[in-house]
Parts: structure tokens; sequence; C-alpha cells
């Protein structure tokens, strides 16, 4: 049974290092959570480091500009990791064909298509129309209101022609503020259902685990298994993947939870277990709010 906290605090002279859900736990999408943010500005000026690890299929670097605007600051945290960058290297190698399908919103997810220095011979990569493409890149949908069966005979064409559909992005569903909008995992989950190949990069899957390690190891850091904390509001994906790690992990009830789980300030305890076992999830430990 998970423990109830109240606070960061409680728990965090157990762990060297976090890895950080953004969206959920630290933002809406739109603003800053001011008491998430005092929690790992104090968790860092105790020693500790913080990853902040993202299905955001933006790059690092985007992903670091985005949060700027959306007012967390630079000491809140230690580096970043992005389903999208581990996403974007996979694609750069060839995971998917050279001629792609781009399904996205260009002037958000552009970023993903910027070379990666890191490779040496990348594969030439092409956005193409549907008829002419090897591959599908799914950033998410154009538009994040429509219901993802709209792409169906798109679909049902790439999976006669066999092609791959790389996820940079496994999240199903976000809240923006107060508007729920769909993400590329839910393309990805209709495309496996209909019989479709789909390559998952993000949480809850190991690649961006593994991209994690590397980020704290660029740090100088190499904590214990132990010693890592798992931190998100997504059972399907920060805890499923931290369960998969073998790391602890807390769960912020009153993110894509917080009915199921009657969370306000904090979970009612009989909701969240409720919750918890038909979710046939266990996280170390649960918090209404990161703070």
């Amino acid at each position: 049974m998970t423990r109830i906290i109240h606070s960061l605090a409680e728990i965090s002279d157990r762990y060297d290092a976090l890895l950080v859900d953004l969206w959920g736990c630290v933002h809406n999408g739109v603003t800053a959570y001011p008491e998430a943010v005092a929690a790992l500005q104090a968790f860092r000026a105790g020693g500790g480091t913080v990853v902040l690890l993202t299905n955001s299929p933006k790059p690092r670097a985007g992903v670091a500009e985005q949060i700027a605007e959306f007012g967390v600051p630079e000491d809140a945290y230690d580096t970043i990791a992005t389903s999208g960058d581990s996403a974007r290297s996979a694609m750069f190698q060839g995971a998917v064909g050279n001629k792609v399908l781009f399904m996205g919103e260009w002037g958000r997810d552009e970023g993903f298509f910027e070379p990666l220095k890191m490779l040496d011979a990348p594969a030439d990569i092409q956005i193409v129309p549907l008829e002419q493409a090897e591959g599908i890149v799914c950033c998410g949908p154009d538009d994040p209101q429509a219901d993802p069966d709209t792409n169906r005979p798109a679909f049902l064409y790439a999976k006669q022609k066999g092609m791959k559909l790389l996820c940079a992005n496994p999240d199903i569903v976000v809240d923006r503020g107060e508007v729920r909008e769909w993400c590329a995992g839910a393309l990805a989950r209709l495309y496996t259902e209909m019989g479709g190949e789909s390559l998952y990069f993000g949480k809850p899957h190991p690649p961006i685990y593994d991209l994690a390690r590397r980020r704290l190891l660029e740090l100088g850091k190499d904590p214990a298994q132990m010693s890592i904390l798992a931190i998100g509001d997504g059972v399907h994906t920060d805890i499923s993947g931290a369960m998969g790690e073998d790391y602890d992990s807390l769960f912020i009830s009153g993110g894509l939870a917080a009915t199921e789980t009657k969370t306000n300030q904090h979970p009612d305890p009989t909701a969240l277990n409720t919750y918890l076992s038909e979710e046939k999830s266990y996280p170390s430990f649960t918090i209404g709010q990161l703070r």
C-alpha cells in the first residue's frame, strides 16, 4: 500500500536524485506550480540532483525555453531528458526509414527534425505525403481536441504498407490548464490496436531512462538505484516506468487522476487505494501536489 505524504521534505533525505515529470507536476501547460518549484529548489539546495524527465517530443533546449516561459526557474533543476531526444536519436538512425509522414503541429514540433550532432552519419530524413512515406513520425495530433479515430483511414493504409510509427510522446492525454488534450500516445495506441507497429521512446519505456542515466553521468553523478526517486502523475507512464526500472516512486494524485482519487489538497485514502488497485499500480508514496 502506498504511503501518503504531505511534503517532499518528509522523504527527500533518502534520495540523491529525482526524476521529475513536468506536465501535471511542475506546471499545468500554462504556468508553473510555485510549491513544486520551491520543493525542487530545496532538494537541490540540500545537495540533490533533479532531472526533469518528460514525454515532451521537444528537444532538451526546446523544453528549457518552454518551461522558462511558464515560470520554472533554472535553479529548480539540473538537466532535462525528453522522449523527443530519445526518439530523435532513433529516427536519425533510420528506425522508420528516410521518407516519413509527419504527424503533429509544425510550429510546435519542428525542433524534432533539427540535426543531431552526436551521430556521425545521420539518416537524411525527408517529410513526404503518406503515399510516399516509408514510416510515420508522430509528435502528436495536429488538432489535440480531435478524436484519434479520425486517423483510422490513414493508419489502415500505413498498416497495409507495413509502416512503423515512431511515437515521440507516449502520453495518452494531458491537461492544458482546464482543458484535456490528446497526445501522440493516443495515436500510437490506436495504430497498435489496428495491427500496426508502434515504437515508443518515452516513459514508461526503457530508452528514456537510459537517457536520464546518461544525463546524470554528464553531470558527474552516478547515484545508486535505491537513491533515485521518480515523481509523476501518470500511473501508466511515470509510475509504471519507475516500477519497471525498480525505482521508488512518488505519485502526484492531484494531476491526471485528481477526480478518481478525490484529491483536493490531499487524496482521499479510500479512493486512492481503490484507484491504484484497479490500475494495478504500486507507487512507494503519494502526495496531492508536489510541494
